[in-house]
């Protein structure tokens, strides 16, 4: 089994590098991505745990971009997680979430909703700051019964306390993922039109992730036949966070094939002849 998007307490997920290795190897999956956003840092401590378990560990980040006023992700595998500018970028960008986080719980009090950027950074610790952490402050002060409740309320991208992130455009993403080594792929795009995700790929995609749990049957059939008429990778995972995400039944339910691991293998190979 291959589950090439997962997230550990680094960015956005529950657990630590070593227990999410652990967590996959029960599931019996033989290859993952750790895919933290704006952040690398889970893959050294990971890579050790998954030589325990004999679990192959690929290199990957996700960085947020935006067109057409939509955020998206984009997922790099295979990067070379010592490249400088890759590094240089992702504190850049894990300083922006700080100041983000500021300007949130700001806003929040001035809803009259009680809490501190020292709550917020409790939750998060040493990991990339983001809008979760804020949710589960909310929930714990009993301000919201759940995320859902905390987005749709407060923190979803038109709800009351909403700041929008500062993006990098896609082509800026691909060209940092590549110049790292890397593979740039558009993370689960089952909310984008057709009409984008060509404008998308046609500006230097490499691949794009066809199997995940927000896509429907139809939907990974389209994004399957439309990788193939663009000659583009195809990839895929479970997003797994763990917690109060409740996602549990998606790690080891979307797994992808090994072959289209091969087939980034060879892409990378062709890229250096």
């Amino acid at each position: 089994m291959v589950d090439l998007h997962l997230h550990t307490n680094h960015s956005d997920g529950y657990f630590g590098p070593e227990q999410l290795v652990i967590k996959a190897a029960e599931k019996k999956i033989k290859v993952i991505a750790i895919t933290d956003h704006d952040s690398i840092s889970a893959y050294d401590a990971a890579s050790v745990e998954a030589a325990k378990y004999n679990i192959e560990l690929i290199s990957g980040v996700e960085l947020s971009s935006e067109i057409a006023g939509r955020e998206i992700h984009i997922l790099g595998y295979f990067i070379d997680t010592k490249n400088v500018e890759l590094n240089e970028y992702l504190k850049f960008f894990r300083t922006e979430r700080v100041r983000r986080a500021e300007k949130i719980v700001k806003k929040l009090n001035l809803l009259g909703v009680d809490i501190s950027t020292e709550d917020v950074f409790r939750i998060a610790k040493d990991s990339a700051v983001g809008r979760p952490h804020i949710a589960q402050v909310l929930i714990e002060k009993n301000i919201v019964p759940s995320y859902v409740e905390a987005f749709g309320k407060y923190l979803g991208n038109h709800a009351s306390a909403y700041v929008k992130k500062v993006y990098i455009s896609p082509a800026s993403a691909y060209k940092i993922i590549n110049d790292a080594g890397g593979l740039a792929f558009l993370a689960h795009p089952g909310n984008i039109v057709d009409r984008v995700l060509i404008e998308l790929i046609e500006s230097g995609l490499d691949g794009i992730e066809i199997i995940h749990p927000s896509h429907s049957e139809f939907q990974t059939k389209n994004f399957r036949k439309i990788a193939s008429e663009y000659f583009l990778l195809t990839s895929g995972g479970s997003d797994f966070h763990g917690g109060k995400r409740n996602d549990e039944y998606n790690l080891g339910n979307y797994s992808i094939p090994s072959k289209f691991i091969d087939e980034m293998k060879k892409r990378l190979i062709s890229t250096k002849i």
